[in-house]
């Protein structure tokens, strides 16, 4: 019997990927660690290409990590696969359904798999489609779905055999702001009335936000920030400034500008975009406006608004998450 204080366990997991142009390998992940009570929606937060993957690939006994050990649900992700595979379920980023199968024969194939009778797949296929609200749809082929009716398949196929353990990477890529919130109140009923454990996987920053109970910033395949939304936006004092530049700072004439002035730190330039940490917003506003419109540098607009998680990625990480975005979308262009 498995026996641990945490559902969900990654220390030092280091893992990595040969690439023919380059050495030493791609290193996806570089000591990971973090731990999970049993109960808690851990979101692990990062760009495209920060590691959340191949962190939920080892966790799902789907890769193996180079070094580092892992448990989920108490169980060794190496020496003992087949109770992790019984103890999870797995929503991965793409539908797993049959889509010329319909819904309630995806659920009554998944749970005989998963073991149970017919009689018990049958009846546990009719609970889960009422829950997520297909009931009427089960009978249709999944192919008919929109991509929210789909998604919510996936997440009852993952649930079919009561598993402790759920893992969501990135549920909610491409769907429609209404699908998005729909799932999310799934996920909170979820966690909030059954229990389970769920590690979901995002680059939301209002996904993670919301339904993390336990947050872990990745970056470069390493957890540099831990613990809940709110405890790691309060680590930050002051205010966050943002001006909305007419011409973007290519020179970087503006962010030296800005640094001069008291009270001020932390500048990062997007494009058109600057962001800054203040002491006071109420004070930093005018002394900002006033020194660009000393030197002529058009403003279309400026906000202060509290903390928010991209401040903590930026506080962090040295860039704000659309930077760290865009970044990762030029490797993973130039690599197809």
């Amino acid at each position: 019997m498995p026996s641990t204080s945490h559902t969900l366990e990654a220390s030092d997991l280091v893992k990595t990927y040969p690439d023919g142009r380059k050495k030493p390998p791609l290193r996806a992940l570089d000591g990971l660690t973090f731990a999970v009570p049993e109960g808690v929606v851990l979101g692990l937060l990062g760009p495209n290409g920060a590691g959340k993957s191949t962190t939920v690939k080892i966790l799902t006994t789907l890769s193996r990590a180079d070094s580092g050990t892992a448990r989920v649900a108490g169980f060794d992700v190496v020496r003992q696969q087949n109770d992790v595979r019984l103890a999870i379920g797995y929503v991965p980023q793409k539908s797993s359904s049959d889509p010329m199968a319909t819904g309630v024969e995806n659920l009554v194939l998944s749970g005989r798999i998963y073991g149970l009778s017919r009689q018990e797949a049958v009846r546990r296929s009719a609970e889960l489609l009422e829950r997520f609200d297909l009931t009427e749809a089960g009978g249709r082929q999944v192919r008919t779905y929109s991509g929210g009716m789909q998604r919510k398949l996936d997440v009852a196929l993952g649930l079919v055999h009561r598993p402790r353990v759920l893992f969501l990477d990135e549920p909610t890529t491409g769907l429609d702001p209404e699908a998005r919130a729909d799932l999310w109140n799934e996920v909170e009923r979820l966690s909030g009335n059954e229990g389970l454990t769920v590690l979901l996987t995002t680059h939301y920053l209002e996904e993670a936000d919301r339904l993390a109970d336990q947050l872990a910033i990745v970056d470069h395949g390493q957890v540099v920030a831990e613990g809940t939304p709110e405890s790691l936006k309060a680590e930050l004092r002051g205010d966050s400034v943002q001006v909305e530049l007419v011409d973007a700072d290519v020179d970087g004439n503006v962010r030296r500008l800005l640094g001069h002035l008291p009270g001020i730190g932390e500048i990062v330039v997007d494009g058109n975009t600057l962001r800054a940490r203040v002491d006071r917003g109420a004070t930093a506003v005018p002394a900002v406006l006033g020194a660009l419109e000393e030197k002529a540098i058009p403003v279309t607009a400026v906000t202060v608004s509290r903390p928010s998680l991209d401040d903590v990625y930026l506080q962090y990480t040295g860039r704000s998450f659309r930077a760290a975005e865009n970044t990762a979308g030029q490797v993973e262009g130039r690599a197809a």
